[in-house]
């Protein structure tokens, strides 16, 4: 996280933006938990010792895993120094937020990413893909949102890198196992639809289960949709729509009156219209709409279920 201060110590500034917190944060934690230099003179600045940062190092790791601010104080002059924490906090109470959901803010408000890689990974690790995303990178992606939409142009570089670490840690686990049998299920965002990583959450649970999955990203064309659809013989098609505005009926009917099969034998996929764009006025009457990820899971399993057993 950092380099290695010159041997007069660092001034509380350049530790702070070394660390990606403000001064202030830093002070504080002297003031309050006696996180602080060492050693001082009377009437000159505070200068941070390598000791002194790896201290401060260690803090910012425990309150970005969750740990409140006077623990991580008590904790982090045996850590400093080191790559541990604390073991993984259980879940609060339902409707809880997470820890790990404060950890990964904390993390991307100081652009730390190896800190905000660490809370992904581990999350999906501990919790799994669908867990992962509905209880900690959905509720964290919502809140720099909402931190970016209250201050204007500020803070858009906060969740442009959260929204790279989140893809980053679903798509490790998103691969397509290579022997799953039967159709797959197609996940596709609609044309003009720029966001994806629900598709990339979709996929890494399918991942984790080993069915069969193509990801065909943002902004899919009609009429490459309906191409690939003929090419596969999908179980399943999901189209994901963000916004009202790509919420587009006409694309949605194209791809549920595409067939595929010998004459007579010809079958279509089962259609799923996701997302928040979605409105009962838009979505065609024999496209299934979930609400959640978990819906989403269940529907395209049995989907692949019923699509494997008639072919």
């Amino acid at each position: 996280m950092s380099a290695e201060p010159a041997e007069a110590g660092t001034s509380t500034g350049a530790v702070a933006r070394r660390l990606g917190v403000s001064p202030t944060t830093v002070r504080s934690w002297e003031r309050r938990y006696g996180i602080g230099p060492a050693e001082r003179e009377a009437g000159h600045h505070r200068r941070w010792t390598p000791r002194d940062v790896a201290v401060l190092e260690a803090m910012c790791r425990l309150t970005a895993r969750g740990v409140p601010p006077a623990e991580a104080a008590r904790l982090a002059p045996a850590l400093a120094g080191t790559a541990d924490g604390p073991p993984p906090t259980a879940p609060g109470p339902a409707g809880a937020v997470r820890p790990e959901v404060r950890g990964l803010a904390r993390a991307a408000r100081r652009l730390d990413s190896p800190e905000v890689a660490r809370i992904l990974h581990g999350s999906v690790e501990r919790l799994g893909a669908v867990t992962a995303w509905t209880d900690v990178m959905a509720p964290a992606l919502r809140a720099a949102g909402r931190r970016w939409a209250r201050s204007g142009e500020r803070y858009v570089e906060v969740e442009h890198l959260l929204s790279w670490h989140v893809s980053s840690a679903l798509r490790r686990v998103a691969e397509p196992p290579a022997t799953a049998p039967g159709p797959p299920v197609l996940l596709a965002a609609m044309p003009g639809e720029q966001h994806t990583l629900p598709l990339e959450a979709v996929a890494a649970a399918l991942a984790e289960r080993g069915l069969p999955f193509r990801v065909f990203g943002a902004a899919v064309p009609a009429e490459a949709l309906a191409e690939a659809v003929r090419r596969t013989g999908p179980a399943a098609v999901l189209l994901w729509s963000q916004t009202r505005a790509t919420a587009d009926p006409v694309p949605v009917r194209a791809t549920a009156t595409t067939a595929w099969g010998g004459r007579g034998s010809r079958v279509r996929p089962t259609l799923l219209a996701a997302g928040p764009g979605w409105h009962r006025t838009t979505r065609p009457p024999d496209a299934l709409a979930p609400r959640d990820l978990p819906g989403a899971l269940a529907l395209l399993t049995g989907a692949l279920g019923a699509g494997g057993a008639g072919r």
